[in-house]
C-alpha cells in the first residue's frame, strides 16, 4: 500500500499544483508499526520537496514516543515541532464565553469563581476546558440553579479530573 500511497501523493503536486496535506490526529495513540508506515510515505525520490506535508498531532507522549531509538528516522524528517502551552486564565474566560455566545448566549452563565476553577483544573487546555464545562453545567442544572458557580464547577473537577 506505500508504493500507490506515494504515488498518489507525489502525483498531485505536478497534475493539481497543489501540496496534499495528511493530518494524523490522536497520533500519539499509533503504534511503532503505525508511526513507521508514515516514515516510509516520507521516503520519496524528490530531492528538492516532499511530495506532501504531514501533521502529527497529539498528547506530549508522541514526543517521547517519537524520540525513542527505533523511530530515529522518523525523528530525522520532522522538521518543526511545537508545543500548545495552555491558555491563561483571561483566554480560558474568553473562550467559555466565545462558545457560550456560539450557541446563542449572550448574558454570563459562569461565576468568576466557577471559571477560576475550571481554568485551574483545566491548566488551560481546550478539551479539558470543555469536559469541565459540560460537567460543571450538568452539576448546576440538576440542582435546578441558572448560573454555574464554584459548587457545580468543583463538582465537575471531582467528576473529570478524579476519574481521569
Amino acid at each position: 500500500m506505500i508504493p500507490q500511497a506515494n504515488d498518489a501523493l507525489a502525483t498531485e503536486p505536478a497534475v493539481r499544483g497543489r501540496t496534499p496535506v495528511l493530518i494524523l490526529d490522536e497520533a500519539h495513540l499509533l503504534g511503532h508499526d503505525q508511526l513507521e508506515s508514515v516514515r516510509m510515505l516520507t521516503n520519496h525520490e524528490m530531492e528538492s520537496s516532499s511530495p506532501f506535508a504531514c501533521l502529527l498531532i497529539g498528547q506530549p507522549t508522541l514526543r517521547r514516543k517519537i524520540k525513542l531509538g527505533v523511530l530515529a528516522a522518523l525523528d530525522q524528517r520532522i522538521a518543526v515541532r511545537y508545543h500548545m502551552n495552555g491558555m491563561a486564565r483571561q483566554e480560558t474566560v474568553d473562550y467559555l464565553r466565545h462558545h457560550l455566545a456560539l450557541a446563542g448566549r449572550t448574558d454570563p452563565l459562569f461565576t468568576e469563581d466557577a471559571a477560576n476553577l475550571i481554568h485551574i483544573a483545566s491548566r488551560g487546555y481546550p478539551r479539558t476546558i470543555n469536559n469541565l464545562a459540560i460537567q460543571a453545567l450538568l452539576a448546576a442544572f440538576i440542582v435546578d440553579k441558572t448560573i454555574v458557580d464554584e459548587t457545580a464547577a468543583r463538582a465537575a473537577v471531582n467528576e473529570v479530573i478524579t476519574a481521569e
